[in-house]
């Protein structure tokens, strides 16, 4: 958090300056999409805002001027339902006895309610992007392109009023689009009903039946619809003498008089209440239900029965002790048959209405195979009604419903009451007029209105559409462009009173010209009032506004054009950069504002809106449930980002499965270990270069200044060579995937990176790094590393922006004038030199032996601590280059101290070890093969010895006709212990290419050497005890003790002696007897060790102070004792810091003048040491 909130200011300095200092650059057209500010950012915002952030912040790092302007969503049903809600608006005429004034400036006082915590999260997450210079849908200069917008599709012809059956919702008195009705399904239990219509004029007095969940939809019924193709069946119940008419296959609706198991069903009710395979779904493609916004009606599954009806075309299903078959018909021979209807509330109709139709929308898997029509309230049902003529073509439709969902005084029994609560009352009609054959309830999924939670209903409403064009879009259907609502864009059509004259307006200007009035606020209490007189002449009065206002989501879909108040502003910037670059939202919005951005753009210009698209998906609780203030079952974002820091977050989201558009579980651990695996490695090895290049300066030479990039790659030292390839290999990787937007794969990348940074290049370096093998190559492998980590920040500062800005800011210290002051100002790093794959190859097999030998040593609990004596292994060979086994100067020495071994032996004789077999590469080999794989992979598996040698000698083999080369075989080595040696002395581990072998024997050298690595292990943990810093040097002395009852001294000196060379190269400083330690020395720690290879030790570390060669310091002040303890006092009393840099100019002299005595020079090393252990070290040589 603290590295969050230091690098806060210069990010946002970054923000506001980089646009300007990008200028003239290539543009980078980034669409933002806008959301609402009447709720709080979630986590799918967050996630979206993410990957548009690192998008636009690498497509700038790259040489684009990329605009980034906030965007918001002011109208429409999110705002207009919280005022409702907030004045307890229940009606249409409550809006309009309010007044559509003061209405709508309810609205306009909340739509930036919570425009303050979304710049809050979003800034505190690292985005950058222009708050100041926001668009929003409500700006006159937005409204206005809309309109310029609409009136290129009506001048093409793409735009007509319709009446139309739509998804509506009665809680909003509005109609919904197909989208909006399939974002809210829950699971609700309705009535299911079958119900009968007497045929007129039938001889055996046959009913027709039809089955259906919404009841409420019977008192506008004007028609029956069948199959012409299906065959009906006619059946007498013997019990009561009725006689129905049902689809043959669907005859297990009919009711069964006899007592029926519990869960199916009422005792008179059908075998199965339950939806089948047209129950409303989640894509809202079926539908269960006639006047369900889920879509065409359908019926109750048939089961198994029914199945096997539509496989045979008998009437196995009918009950024959029950029912008596009278006869078949077909489907086209009921055609035009009357029935009696139900309810008289449209007997009027009835020259025209109350027969039966036919149409292939009915299917014979659900239902009764006849589906009541009721044209105002089902989609198929109006299409069906129209085109037989039972209604006609306009707004004067039997529609007993009004905009609240109630009934009209038409419907005489049930006025006044909301349809979905008339059920239970219809349902006891028709049972006392004998029309109910059955009655039961079903639970299926249903959609609910996702602003007002009420549930949908279809229904007859007039609208303006956009007609479907082309045939872009499969299945496409016309758009429903218009809300009857109030808070929105106006549309901007003036209408005659006759219908015969419109005029579609398309600009502020043009309304002026044809009216007068010069508009300044385009909202409907502004402009509804004006009037446009007629080109007819004054005898055809005025030209008013429509009282529509457009859906908002055509008006998000204007976006491209609004946000830029195109074309009347910015044209020539939005032609020369049309389509956009990029677009980012969730996949919800694959039929929302993707698709409407779509539509629009392909219909004004025939061409998409934008080229590039990352669609992400939803991001749920760590349970799998949707995330829910009320369950509370997710942490808030900016508890998890106060934590855990934006960074992590960022990451975290970017590197899930929710960036592919896949659902991801949040889990608060996993961003914390984005915190662990990422960032903690990552700072310590920045951490462990200043530390190294403060203590250059410590030391007494002059402060570190990394060389040139150009002077690191000249570097003889083949670590060197590998990290800055391998740096290099990170930077084309990101490069390449991010210009495919896949940022999914950049973390996994890095994270490997830094395994190699801090596990190998960090680790085998820290000799030279802490300046052991000179000072020459200390300053070269720490400007190898300085440059590594800056190439690093520059090339994930898209990713993790507070991060990356406060380590450039430290590294930048050293950069010669002019760097630039913000790492976000740095353009994307290009690969200053050529990876080298051999180099890095062989990194990765030696890395291969590692994590084998580790794996035996944890399958036979040796730990690392236990030295072992020899590796054998068949990846030592063959490498690149020349020097270690694997072809690497240091590789040998790398995997002897990481896997605590004496030697590497290569398998010169593999077999001696190894049973090869070869196996085929499938996922190589299998699409190219095709059928012949399984002859091929027979032959492979079969191969020989000699084969397989062959094989991998010349690289390829026939099998079965078909010549495979190079990775088409994989060579398996499976270990084979040798016949001298017994079990448990050796060990193996393979990957089933590389082979390694352990010698797990161990001898008296070996346990001595186990000893001295444990005694380091113990100084290492002191030094952390006493609170010291890796770069702090102390003094380090050991005092064995004496026999006693528990502690034999004897194994502990033989150690010290045998392994002291060991012990101080570990160290990096002198393991030194008590004995030499001088007496005013201080002491920082000191800690009793028992047990320790049968004996005890103390350990006792001091600070360095300068030590003397008394006789050597006699001579030098020419016997005089007197000068030579004054002279001793006065380089005690020196600073050890300035004393190194004094002796450093002066080629290791001093010159002393103290007072009463004579100059003398004296020379370090000689008569004086800057340690104890520099003494000691002379003292052995």
């Amino acid at each position: 958090m603290c590295i969050d909130l230091l690098a806060m200011s210069i990010e946002l300095k970054g923000g506001r300056t980089q646009l300007k200092r990008t200028e003239g650059k290539p543009e980078y057209v980034f669409y933002d999409g806008p959301p609402f500010a009447t709720g709080l950012p979630h986590y799918g915002h967050i996630l979206a805002g993410t990957i548009k952030d690192i998008v636009t912040r690498y497509q700038t790092t790259t040489g684009h001027h990329v605009t980034r302007r906030f965007g918001w969503d002011c109208h429409g049903l999110p705002v207009e339902y919280e005022i409702d809600q907030k004045l307890n608006i229940k009606t249409r005429d409550d809006v309009l006895q309010m007044g559509i004034d003061k209405y709508n400036e309810e609205c306009r006082s909340i739509v930036m309610r919570y425009s303050k915590e979304w710049e809050t999260i979003i800034t505190r997450m690292g985005r950058w992007i222009d708050f100041k210079n926001d668009y929003k849908t409500l700006d006159p200069s937005f409204m206005e392109s809309i309109w310029w917008v609409f009136k290129q599709l009506y001048e093409k012809g793409l735009v007509y009023r319709g009446f139309k059956v739509m998804p509506y919702s009665t809680g909003c008195n509005t109609a919904l689009s197909n989208f909006e009705a399939g974002l809210n399904y829950k699971d609700v239990s309705d009535p299911a009903i079958v119900v009968s219509f007497p045929v007129v004029g039938d001889a055996d007095g046959a009913a027709l039946l039809a089955w259906t969940t919404t009841p409420w939809t019977l008192p506008s019924n004007l028609a029956l619809c069948v199959n012409a193709n299906f065959t009906y069946l006619k059946v007498k119940e013997k019990h009561t003498g009725a006689v129905y008419i049902i689809a043959e296959s669907r005859v297990s609706q009919l009711p069964a008089r006899k007592k029926l198991k519990s869960g199916t069903g009422t005792e008179n009710g059908p075998a199965s209440t339950g939806l089948g395979p047209h129950e409303p779904s989640a894509n809202g493609k079926k539908s269960g239900k006639k006047g369900s916004a889920a879509g065409k009606k359908a019926g109750a599954a048939g089961g198994k029965n029914a199945a096997e009806q539509n496989a045979t075309g008998g009437t196995s299903g009918l009950d024959s002790e029950a029912y008596d078959l009278l006869g078949k018909i077909k489907g086209s021979d009921l055609v035009g048959k009357r029935y009696l209807p139900i309810f008289d509330y449209f007997a009027e109709l009835s020259e025209a209405a109350f027969r039966v139709l036919a149409d292939n929308y009915v299917t014979d898997d659900s239902g009764t195979g006849i589906v009541h029509q009721a044209p105002a309230f089902g989609e198929d049902d109006h299409r069906v009604c129209l085109r037989e003529n039972v209604i006609q073509k306009g707004e004067d439709l039997p529609n007993p419903v009004d905009l609240n969902g109630r009934f009209t005084e038409k419907v005489k029994d049930f006025a006044g009451k909301y349809v979905k609560d008339a059920d239970k009352e219809i349902i006891a009609h028709l049972k006392a007029k004998q029309r109910l054959v059955s009655s039961g309830s079903v639970v299926h999924p249903y959609p609910f209105c996702w602003r007002s939670e009420t549930p949908l209903i279809y229904k007859a409403v007039p609208s303006w559409y956009e007609k479907r064009f082309h045939n872009w879009l499969e299945n496409a259907r016309d758009w429903a462009i218009s809300r009857s609502r109030f808070w929105g864009t106006p549309l901007p059509i003036w209408m005659s009173e006759d219908g015969k004259e419109i005029v579609a307006v398309g600009s502020v200007e043009e309304l002026e010209r044809l009216s007068g009035f010069r508009a300044t606020d385009l909202h409907r209490h502004k402009i509804d009032h004006v009037t446009i007189p007629s080109s007819r002449g004054p005898e055809f009065g005025v030209l008013r506004r429509v009282e529509e206002v457009f859906d908002c989501w055509f008006e998000s879909g204007s976006m491209p054009y609004g946000y830029i108040h195109y074309p009347f502003e910015n044209r020539e910037l939005f032609e020369n950069n049309f389509p956009g670059d990029f677009v980012a939202e969730g996949l919800d919005q694959t039929r929302g504002w993707f698709y409407t951005l779509m539509v629009l753009s392909t219909a004004l210009f025939d061409k998409p809106a934008f080229k590039n698209l990352i669609c992400n998906g939803l991001v749920l609780a760590e349970d799998g449930k949707k995330m829910s203030k009320r369950l509370k079952n997710y942490p808030p974002p900016t508890d998890v980002v106060n934590e855990f820091g934006a960074d992590a977050l960022r990451l975290y989201l970017i590197n899930s499965p929710v960036v592919r558009a896949e659902t991801l579980r949040f889990k608060k651990d996993g961003v914390f270990a984005v915190v662990k695996d990422v960032f903690l490695p990552w700072y310590n090895a920045y951490r462990f270069l200043v530390q190294n290049a403060l203590r250059l300066q410590a030391e007494g030479s002059s402060p570190f200044k990394p060389f040139e990039m150009s002077v690191v790659q000249t570097s003889v030292n083949v670590l060197d060579r590998w990290i800055n390839s391998s740096s290099q290999s990170l930077v084309q990787f990101v490069r390449a995937e991010m210009e495919a937007y896949r940022l999914f794969t950049v973390v996994p990348f890095l994270l490997d990176f830094i395994e190699k940074l801090t596990n190998i290049y960090v680790r085998l370096n820290r000799k030279r790094l802490k300046g052991r093998t000179g000072e020459d190559d200390c300053r070269m492998a720490l400007s190898a590393l300085y440059h590594v980590l800056l190439t690093l920040c520059k090339t994930m500062a898209p990713f993790t922006p507070f991060f990356t800005e406060c380590m450039y800011q430290n590294l930048s210290r050293v950069l010669a004038d002019g760097a630039e002051e913000s790492v976000h100002y740095c353009s994307f790093p290009e690969p200053q030199k050529p990876a080298d794959p051999r180099i890095e190859r062989s990194v990765r097999r030696m890395q291969t032996v590692v994590d084998l030998a580790r794996t035996i040593r944890e399958r036979h609990n040796r730990p690392l601590k236990t030295p072992l004596n020899t590796l054998f292994s068949n990846y030592c060979e063959g490498a690149c280059g020349t020097g270690g086994q694997f072809g690497l100067p240091w590789s040998d020495q790398y995997v002897l101290e990481e896997m605590n071994v004496r030697s590497i032996v290569p398998c010169s004789d593999l077999l001696k070890y190894a049973n090869l077999r070869a196996q085929p590469e499938y996922s190589i080999l299998g699409e190219r093969l095709g059928r012949s794989m399984g002859e091929v992979a027979k032959r492979v598996k079969s191969m020989s010895l000699a084969e397989i040698l062959e094989y991998e000698k010349t690289g390829f083999f026939d099998a079965a006709g078909h010549r495979l080369g190079a990775g088409d075989i994989k060579v398996i080595r499976d270990f084979k212990l040798p016949a001298d040696i017994a079990v448990g002395e050796l060990d193996a581990a393979s990957d089933g290419d590389a082979l390694v072998v352990l010698d797990l024997r161990s001898d008296g050298s070996l346990a001595d050497a186990g000893t001295a690595r444990e005694i380091v292990n113990r100084i290492q943990k002191l030094r952390k005890k006493a609170g010291l810093e890796p770069s702090d040097v102390v003094e380090v002395f050991y005092e064995i003790l004496d026999a006693s009852e528990d502690s034999d001294p004897t194994a502990l000196k033989r150690v010290v002696v045998s392994q002291e060379e060991y012990i101080a190269d570990a160290l990096g400083s002198p393991f030194m007897p008590f004995t030499v330690c001088p007496a005013d020395e201080v002491i920082i720690a000191d800690q009793l060790f028992k047990g320790v290879a049968g004996g005890s030790f103390k350990i006792i570390l001091t600070r360095p102070s300068p030590a003397f060669d008394d006789k050597a310091m006699l001579k030098a002040c020419g016997g005089n004792a007197e000068h030579a303890i004054r002279l001793q006092t006065w380089i005690l009393s020196r600073d050890l810091t300035t004393l190194r840099v004094e002796l450093s100019n002066n080629k290791g002299k001093v010159h002393v003048n103290i007072d009463g005595q004579p100059p003398y020079d004296v020379k370090v090393d000689r008569e004086f040491f800057l340690s104890t252990g520099d003494k000691y070290r002379a003292t052995k040589i």
